[in-house]
């Protein structure tokens, strides 16, 4: 059994309501961006705690509120394991909806070729279309690896074209979740800020000055306050690498979790209580399409993964809003 980890390094989490009676293995999977093996493994080791007392049955139901502490030499590059679940919602003969969980690239990408989405898809429903590139089989769209939530992949040539259009054409639906650092004073608003890669770091993006980048269009209405935090629900209109996280940086409410973008002068990091997401706050909740072949409309929606539900019980519990006129 292993030693009593260090309380500083420590990942804790709060199980959520919606998550009571889950096993252990799979709700801290979920939350930590590990694989279900490696988590099985620390259980095993005696590297996971409930409420403060070792569990080594990876079974073990959670409860809600309960507290489940992961030691730090468990949750060392959990993103890299290729073993992970995605839960599909739809699938037919033309497209199949599913939910990426977030850790997951999308396709190939530099050396990370092995457990990408794409990938994962070929082995279970065969050769995908490649009209996005030969590194890209069934790819329509992407979500970064850091985010959560609802994708559509095309399996042959004529749904990937059909949907393509939809997305060129601005009539697919996009709705996700943000949870951002500081409180918008207004309820709701757009962003309107060309994108185009940052001339200081060439890897990111960056708004550009009017006449430069590329025109990019985000709406965002808040959804629940906290002191110091809030939920936000955006729309982008536009589908631009990295726009949300790029929009709402410049807007001054950069994600919670990005270690990328980051909004000037508010803090980068939660504090070391909460129990922080590994990896942006940001999630894919809402898509709407219509069927590529039969002209169906479609509509899913993904409810928020546990680790950032955990993240906002903790918010509610301990960074409730300040009273109206307070300050």
């Amino acid at each position: 059994m292993s030693e009593t980890p260090s309380p500083e390094k420590t990942q804790r989490y709060t199980v959520p309501p919606r998550a009571a009676g889950e096993r252990l293995d799979r709700f801290l999977a979920a939350v930590a961006g590990l694989s279900r093996s490696r988590v099985q493994a620390a259980v095993k080791a005696g590297d996971v705690r409930v409420e403060g007392e070792v569990v080594q049955r990876t079974g073990h139901p959670v409860q809600a509120g309960h507290t489940v502490e992961l030691a730090p030499a468990a949750s060392r590059a959990g993103a890299e394991s290729l073993d992970w679940e995605a839960r599909v919602l739809l699938e037919d003969p033309y497209l199949v909806v599913l939910a990426k969980p977030a850790g997951v690239l999308c396709h190939a990408q530099g050396e990370v070729v092995a457990g990408t989405l794409a990938g994962r898809a070929e082995e279970r429903w065969g050769p995908l279309p490649r009209l996005q590139g030969e590194d890209r089989p069934g790819i329509v769209h992407r979500l970064d690896r850091g985010t959560s939530g609802l994708m559509v992949l095309a399996r042959t040539a004529e749904a990937m074209e059909a949907l393509q259009a939809q997305f060129r054409e601005r009539a697919v639906e996009k709705r996700y979740l943000a949870l951002v650092h500081g409180v918008p004073r207004f309820q709701s608003g757009w962003v309107e800020d060309p994108i185009g890669r940052s001339p200081k770091h060439p890897d990111r993006f960056a708004v550009l000055p009017a006449g430069e980048g590329r025109e990019a269009s985000t709406y965002w209405e808040l959804r629940e306050r906290f002191d110091g935090f809030a939920l936000l629900e955006c729309r982008p209109k536009t589908g631009r690498t990295h726009q949300l996280r790029v929009h709402l940086t410049h807007a001054g409410h950069g994600i919670v979790g990005d270690r990328v973008y980051r909004t000037r002068g508010v803090p980068a990091r939660l504090p070391p209580e909460a129990p922080a997401p590994q990896r942006q706050a940001l999630h894919a909740a809402g898509l709407a399409f219509r069927h590529p072949v039969t002209g169906e409309a479609l509509a899913f929606e993904e409810p928020l993964p546990a680790d950032l539900e955990a993240l906002l019980a903790w918010l509610r519990e301990h960074r409730p809003p300040p009273p109206l006129g307070a300050g």
